[in-house]
């Protein structure tokens, strides 16, 4: 009962955290895209990039074999949506303060909601945020906030359809950056 009840309390305690803002100088940054092909359609406002695809701003990180950007009618980004990499998923970090460790995740398809600083980690999910490890068939990260959601599918590890999260306690952290 009493660790039932140490867990419930480190789960909201991990899901809650402290509002903090990533990176403000990432914002600021420019996007540096490198692939091994590119198709540009300024009638779609789209921007498709194939090929061991590596995306840099700031600390932001994102590899992939296929990333779309979309433009919003301002002419920011207003979406990426990238697909596969080295293991069959994408890959994606970014640094949330200067003294925190890499959130980083990956995905077979990951969307990048520029507005709302919000990632979309889609099918054989799985999201380190320091050393807490959340995986499922889609989890939900909230760049400023560092707020997770997460669901299972049938494709979850272990097949049973569960979302899968550890938690390491605070004392047993080695707090470096990963």
């Amino acid at each position: 009962m009493m660790r039932s009840l140490l867990c419930s309390t480190l789960a909201l305690l991990a899901l809650s955290g402290t509002p903090a803002l990533a990176l403000e100088s990432d914002r600021n940054q420019p996007i540096n895209i490198s692939a091994d092909a590119l198709e540009i359609s300024d009638q779609d406002g789209t921007a498709v990039y194939t090929g061991a695809v590596e995306v840099d701003q700031g600390s932001m990180q994102l590899r992939a074999n296929r990333v779309e950007l979309q433009r919003a009618e301002s002419g920011g980004l207003s979406q990426m949506t990238a697909t596969g990499g080295e293991d069959g998923r994408a890959y994606i970090e970014q640094r949330p303060a200067p003294d925190d460790p890499l959130a980083r995740g990956w995905g077979n398809r990951i969307v990048y909601h520029a507005g709302e600083r919000r990632v979309e980690l889609i099918g054989n999910a799985e999201l380190h945020q320091g050393s807490d490890i959340f995986t499922g068939g889609y989890v939900e990260y909230f760049l400023d906030t560092r707020r997770v959601n997460a669901r299972g599918n049938e494709q979850s590890e272990g097949g049973d359809g569960r979302v899968r999260m550890q938690l390491t306690p605070a004392g047993q952290q080695d707090g470096s950056a990963q």
